[in-house]
């Protein structure tokens, strides 16, 4: 498939090359592209750099990496044009950082809030309960994989990204609908404690 990449620091850059491997065209995007070819380099010819406006027009599926505090304005530029396409949305609101509109979202359930901020997309929260360095490290271990648990209201758009989590070297389980996408944001028992599959669906009564 093709990836849009909206936001290429950390976990979008650890994300994107992991499904670069897996085969799949992936677009890195950022403010300053010129500073994205290393990535691009990584991908070993499966990736390309610009502007996020170029990555939401390439992408069939965009992944949203950025600090929540700008989904907003990513909703106000972009949403538009990513109208009908997959966006998984792997970010989470710290107050510290984003402000008083990350209080109001923690409060909502960030998964409701962030399908507010982007209109008409379909929106899948995942990626969110493992950090970066999970990716890098621990994608594809041996044994029993971690488990990235995945929220979203349209089926077909968590099937898509079900796969693209295995891709990427994980073990999907589904929670439910965006309003349970609360259950594994930051600061839950879930979030960011390498659990397995199994450990998830048992933390998370599934």
């Amino acid at each position: 498939m093709r990836i849009g990449i909206i936001g290429s620091g950390r976990m979008g850059g650890a994300v994107g090359l992991r499904l670069a491997e897996a085969g799949h065209e992936v677009f890195f995007s950022s403010r300053n592209p010129e500073q994205l070819d290393n990535l691009v380099e990584q991908a070993s010819g499966r990736a390309h750099a610009g502007y996020p406006a170029d990555a939401v027009a390439f992408g069939e599926v965009i992944l949203i990496a950025v600090p929540y505090g700008a989904l907003p304005q990513i909703g106000r530029d972009y949403a538009a044009a990513m109208a009908g396409k997959i966006v998984i949305d792997c970010g989470n609101p710290r107050a510290d950082r984003d402000g008083p509109m990350a209080d109001e979202a923690i409060a909502r359930g960030t998964g409701i809030a962030s399908a507010e901020y982007l209109p008409g997309t379909r929106l899948v929260r995942a990626f969110n309960a493992i950090s970066s360095v999970e990716v890098i490290r621990e994608a594809h271990r041996s044994g029993e994989l971690i488990g990235v648990p995945i929220a979203g209201d349209d089926e077909e758009a968590v099937r898509t990204v079900v796969q693209l989590v295995r891709d990427v070297g994980f073990d999907p389980v589904i929670v439910g609908g965006l309003q349970r996408a609360r259950e594994f944001d930051r600061g839950t028992e879930v979030y960011v404690r390498g659990l397995t599959a199994v450990e998830l669906q048992a933390a998370l009564n599934l």
